[in-house]
């Protein structure tokens, strides 16, 4: 028998579903505030460019490998205490480390000490999403699991567009370094309240998988042996290479090109960034659930077709200098292209027994944080900084309008994985 309580099925008890909808709330919250902490720097990164001295490359390894070394690598130990122990404090815990590292990035003096800053909060963001994928998965039964795992994803484009908006005034106001400080405090008090309210939910076990405890081999020979998941993670990593990419100069490509303040930038991109990435990444998770009813392969055909439609949107969007019409082509754009997240790793976690649940999130997002942040803004800043001799002051928008040709690949790779996933899944079926 599966434990019961908090597994997410319709004859829960009213108050103890109460419990878990608002631990889905707090989570989100979480994952919000992570986003804050990661983004504030891309509003800001014209300012620190000059404060600091630093090229378009230098800004790509600001946002890119010194944050996602740590961030990728240590997601994998923590989501194996994660399968084995209290999620939710593991959460609290990782909450305070990023955040006061993100208050201590404003004392930074040079890229060094600013990298370093960067470094540590990618330890402690590490320790965010595993531990809460796999408490989602044991609150929500299959037949809801990608809505509500669309919903926390959605705490990212929340949290963007926060990032966006509040680094902009700020900005403005208190300058670079302060505003770092005021964005990182929260977090601390936000951890406090996830330790003393958040609900650890039940793990969903059977009696042998109560006495199994895998480990990190056996998750990754597990998912090795599903064809599927390959492609799924090889396309979240096309995905985030595009949107980690591309996503960490729109800053400064409102700046360059549109001529926005700080403040306007931040508003600007809080909407066609931020409240877009909410919007599809529900509607990718809620899409998913009810065309997965017919043919589960659409939970990974839904976010490979919504990738190639946005291919044009956004071409069209970076290659246009009237602000006016970029922007709801940018908005739609953004949106088609944010389907993916939820319903990837609600089918990652059906392939999966539940005590691996922490740890193929934690491998899903290595793939993913290793093409996509690792991999994506250094790239886009040395391809900007290789193009400016050819194309002067256009050299970035031609960088961004190569790097969206990786979406194509994107889409490949998620209509592959849907052909190989009903096989799969009976293969799952058959061994329980």
């Amino acid at each position: 028998m599966r434990d019961d309580p908090a597994s997410g099925s319709d004859t829960a008890a009213p108050e103890t579903r109460s419990v878990l909808n608002a631990t889905l709330l707090l989570l989100t919250l979480v994952y919000a505030f992570n986003f804050i902490d990661r983004y504030i720097l891309v509003v800001m990164q014209e300012a620190i460019k000059l404060d600091l001295g630093l090229s378009d490359f230098g800004l790509g390894l600001l946002t890119g490998p010194a944050f996602a070394i740590f961030y990728t690598t240590l997601g994998i130990p923590i989501a194996r205490l994660a399968d084995r122990s209290n999620r939710k404090n593991i959460i609290a815990i990782s909450l305070t480390i990023w955040s006061g590292m993100t208050a201590l990035s404003g004392m930074a003096q040079n890229f060094a000490q600013l990298a370093l800053a960067r470094v540590g909060v990618g330890i402690g963001e590490a320790g965010g999403s595993p531990p809460a994928h796999s408490m989602i998965s044991d609150m929500y039964d299959e037949k809801r699991r990608a809505t509500a795992l669309a919903i926390y994803s959605a705490g990212l484009y929340f949290g963007v567009a926060i990032g966006f908006s509040a680094g902009g005034y700020l900005q403005d106001h208190y300058g670079w370094r302060t505003t770092f400080m005021i964005v990182g405090l929260p977090g601390v008090l936000l951890a406090a309240i996830i330790y003393a309210f958040a609900k650890e939910p039940n793990r969903q076990l059977t009696e042998a998988e109560r006495q199994s405890k895998p480990g990190f081999l056996d998750t990754l020979n597990r998912l090795w042996a599903m064809r599927s998941f390959k492609w799924i993670a090889l396309a979240c990593g096309m995905s985030g290479f595009v949107s980690y990419g591309v996503g960490s100069f729109n800053g400064s490509f409102m700046v360059r090109y549109h001529g926005l303040s700080p403040t306007d930038t931040g508003l600007v991109l809080s909407v066609s960034n931020g409240f877009a990435g909410i919007i599809g990444t529900f509607l990718g998770g809620w899409m998913a659930d009810r065309m997965g009813k017919k043919d589960v392969r659409w939970y990974l055909w839904l976010p490979g077709l919504s990738a190639v439609i946005s291919i044009p949107l956004l071409l069209f969007a970076y290659n246009s200098d009237n602000l006016y019409a970029m922007l709801p082509v940018l908005f739609i754009g953004v949106i088609l292209g944010t389907f993916y997240l939820a319903p990837a790793i609600a089918i990652s976690h059906r392939l999966v027994d539940p005590r691996m649940r922490a740890m193929t999130s934690a491998i899903l997002f290595l793939v993913l944080n290793l093409i996509g942040l690792g991999i994506g803004p250094a790239a886009v800043g040395l391809l900007s900084d290789v193009l400016r001799e050819v194309t002067g002051a256009e050299s970035l928008r031609f960088a961004i309008s190569l790097a969206l040709g990786v979406v194509l690949l994107k889409g490949y790779m998620f209509y592959r994985a849907g052909q190989l996933l009903p096989r799969d899944l009976a293969a799952k079926t058959a061994e329980t």
